[in-house]
């Protein structure tokens, strides 16, 4: 019996928003490789993500390692554009005296 070795895609799919989702799930790459970067180790990731297979988890460090350059700059961007939306919604909805604001919509309701 002979080995092959044929190339695999990692399961990662870029969706609709640009955002790289293990394929099959809303899982984003950021939230794997987030925890990864915490020290987690695979069967912390597979608790926590109990549809993620051991074998995905493993494609996607070795994705990671083999493109870090631009993998940490896809996240970066991600972070720079998260960054954004929360300061856009905190110029909105400013968060100084949201509790109270929320208690007085629920003493009015009462």
């Amino acid at each position: 019996m002979g080995l092959t070795f044929e190339p695999e895609a990692p399961p990662l799919k870029v969706d609709e928003y640009g955002v790289v989702r293990v394929t099959g799930m809303r899982l984003t790459l950021d939230t794997v490789l987030h925890a990864y970067q915490r020290g987690e180790s695979v069967d912390d990731m597979l608790d926590a993500f109990p549809d993620l297979s051991r074998a995905d988890v493993h494609a996607i460090i070795a994705y990671y390692l083999r493109h870090q350059d631009d993998v940490d700059a896809y996240l970066r961007e991600r972070d720079q554009r998260a960054a954004e939306v929360q300061a856009e919604n905190e110029r909105r909805f400013p968060p100084e005296g949201i509790k109270e604001r929320l208690l007085a919509r629920l003493q009015a309701k009462a």
